[in-house]
């Protein structure tokens, strides 16, 4: 890299304590014929993430119209609604725009 000793420290301890730039990471990696690879690692799979976003979104939506109906007095059963929430998050899933805001 073509710095002093004492920098390389600096940049290793500024690794580990999560502060190091990616310029220098950079800097780093070209030094040593290297290519700097950032990347974000999901902890599940995309259809978990679909599943669990379609579920959000459809329990809001059934949530709000049960709401409604106990207003009116036509509250349905827990199971019931239990259905409901599935059957829309399944509809929901198999769509585009699922994290878009409504």
């Amino acid at each position: 890299m073509g710095v002093r000793q004492q920098t390389i420290s600096d940049i290793e301890r500024s690794e580990q304590h999560h502060t190091i730039q990616l310029k220098t990471l950079e800097r780093a990696a070209n030094a040593m014929d290297c290519r700097l690879v950032y990347a974000l690692v999901p902890n599940t799979t995309l259809e978990e993430a679909v599943n669990a976003q379609a579920m959000q979104k459809a329990t809001q939506q059934i949530e709000t119209i049960a709401h409604h109906s106990r207003l009116e007095d036509q509250a349905v059963g827990e199971d019931e609604l239990a259905i409901q929430i599935d059957e829309l998050a399944t509809q929901l899933a198999s769509r585009r725009g699922l994290w878009a805001e409504r």
